[in-house]
């Protein structure tokens, strides 16, 4: 039991109101909720978030055709991906060129670690950073939007991806070498 568990009941002992009573069984059954069902919804929306913005900025996939071989490659960058950083983003120190596909290879890159649940803590580290450019520098009104990116990758440094991720099968079985 927790120490805000254990306040909160004795906030209401066996002779207090049906209401206090209530409430502590109302907050037991939140404090069941398991960690793996927080932390698997928390994975899938900050990878939906961040996916999405990258797909904006590249434009289908490179199709390798040598010797009469055809091969899926990479996507490539979008014409406008670099026109977005060069006229609303404005990132200082980091020219244009260098920032779209840093930008688009992170945001493909780290949502789809973070949705399998494999360097979990690391990834949300990343993605956090890029959450505190992004505020600081390209949209610093949106801090509500920011804010609630930053909570859920907050989360996921903090209590790991949960049960149902990579991270938790190496951890549980030891990663191979």
């Amino acid at each position: 039991m927790s120490t805000a568990t254990s306040s909160v009941r004795a906030a209401a002992p066996a002779g207090s109101s049906s209401l206090a009573r209530l409430v502590t069984s109302v907050i037991g059954l939140f404090e069941r909720i398991p960690n793996t069902f927080i932390a698997v919804i928390a994975r899938f929306s900050i990878a939906a978030v961040f996916w999405n913005s990258g797909q904006t900025k590249v434009q289908g996939f490179v199709l390798n055709i040598v010797s009469g071989e055809v091969s899926l490659g990479w996507p490539r960058l979008s014409d406008s991906a670099v026109a977005l950083f060069q006229d609303e983003y404005k990132l200082p120190l980091i020219a244009p060129e260098i920032a779209a596909p840093m930008a688009a290879t992170a945001e493909h890159l780290f949502p789809l670690l973070i949705l399998i649940g494999l360097g979990t803590r690391l990834s949300a580290l990343a993605l956090l950073g890029m959450t505190l450019v992004i505020q600081l520098f390209v949209y610093p009104d949106a801090y509500a939007t920011h804010g609630t990116w930053a909570a859920v990758l907050l989360y996921l440094i903090a209590r790991g991806p949960g049960a149902l991720s990579v991270d938790h099968w190496l951890a549980r079985h030891g990663a191979p070498g």
